[in-house]
């Protein structure tokens, strides 16, 4: 992979089975063009076929633009289409055996919720990216716990890898993880629920540029 880990991570947002997959793409292309440098496909309660064949839309959608694309908790189905690599959370797969059964060029990131000690194992065995969060209220996952943005900067002092910062993130607050430690923002509602997902997208990718201030550590 040429591009670098580090920028805005577009995940796909949670849709009735009857949204055309053509929407789908329309908008994974507008984060795209907005800036996004790492896209997860995730698609709570659809059937397998119809992930197969979105994702493998996808894929070649994110190929034409040089942008990895990351299955969210189906190593399998990243196997079957070739994707960059998998998303893993509590109760998927241990990230050895993703990497043993993906091979080692994939991206193989896992969910660290607010654990430094699960960060580090995930390190340890293989991760290639570890993600925190919840850090602010997010309506995907309302009961998910809180860690402080001072998380990531521990993480930042004992890790490597890059680390990757979700939940309720804003251009507002964007920075603020950033300054702490976060080397990706991963976004869903924020980006896809815009009515210009191009330019929410731009929104989130212009904090990594040079002279966007940060904010202050909430007490």
């Amino acid at each position: 992979m040429n591009r670098p880990l580090r920028g805005l991570y577009a995940i796909t947002p949670d849709r009735p089975a009857d949204c055309a997959a053509d929407a789908l793409l329309a908008q994974v292309a507008a984060a795209i063009a907005g800036g996004a440098r790492l896209i997860q496909y995730r698609a709570k309660g659809l059937s397998p076929e119809r992930r197969q064949a979105e994702a493998t839309a996808l894929l070649a959608l994110c190929h034409r633009a040089a942008v990895p694309l990351i299955v969210n908790d189906d190593v399998e189905l990243a196997l079957a289409i070739g994707a960059a690599g998998v998303h893993l959370g509590r109760d998927d797969a241990d990230p050895a055996a993703a990497r043993a059964r993906l091979g080692a060029d994939a991206i193989v990131g896992v969910s660290c919720y607010d654990s430094l000690d699960l960060a580090v194992g995930a390190a340890r065995a293989g991760a290639d990216y570890c993600a925190f969060g919840s850090f602010f209220p997010s309506t995907v996952k309302p009961h998910a716990v809180r860690p402080s943005p001072r998380l990531l900067t521990q993480a930042r002092a004992q890790l490597t890898v890059p680390l990757v910062a979700i939940g309720g993130i804003t251009p507002q607050n964007a920075r603020l993880l950033i300054a702490a430690g976060a080397d990706l923002l991963a976004v869903i509602t924020g980006v896809f629920s815009s009515p210009d997902i191009a330019a929410a997208a731009r929104a989130y990718s212009q904090q990594f540029e040079p002279g966007s201030r940060p904010t202050e550590f909430p007490r």
